[in-house]
């Protein structure tokens, strides 16, 4: 992934990351600096808090990076995959309905969630909602589009 330009980002804009992230995933983002990454031919931003690739945009809405909801664990927007999903689900595939053990029963459909393995907790993957939360856990089907996921070029970006 190329860097086109890179931009510090002014109060209003970090409020509107630190807010976006609390109120959608529960994340307390705390940082000293933040900067807004653009990048050639890419469908996002990646924001940096402290130099480190926390939340990206797409569609105009904030969201974790893997790495940051690894370093952040969000506490909303969880859905949460059995041990036979996490291989798919880390090398980019949507998620189906038999992998998930538990999802956020207040996701709506097309908000944007983290993918989360039952074991320990970390986040697999970003993806957009299919159907709402309370209708995830099931016998078949897609519920969940992959965006990003553990070891694509986002996850591996090196600022």
């Amino acid at each position: 992934m190329q860097v086109k330009s890179r931009h510090h980002l002014r109060s209003d804009g970090i409020a509107r990351l630190e807010d976006a992230l609390a109120d959608r995933f529960g994340i307390a983002l705390d940082a000293g600096s933040y900067e807004r990454v653009v990048l050639v031919d890419a469908p996002f931003e990646v924001v940096l808090a402290d130099g480190e690739p926390v939340a990206f945009t797409i569609d105009g809405e904030f969201a974790p990076t893997v790495r940051g909801a690894n370093e952040f664990p969000p506490a909303e927007r969880v859905v949460t995959v059995d041990a036979g999903a996490v291989s798919f689900v880390s090398d980019g595939a949507n998620v189906m309905r038999p992998g998930i053990v538990e999802a956020d029963p207040d996701i709506e459909a097309n908000d944007l969630v983290t993918i989360a393995e039952e074991t320990h907790g970390k986040t697999l993957a970003i993806g957009r909602a299919t159907t709402a939360g309370e209708g995830m856990v099931g016998d078949s089907g897609m519920v969940v589009e992959s965006i990003h996921h553990v070891g694509d070029d986002l996850y591996a970006f090196d600022p």
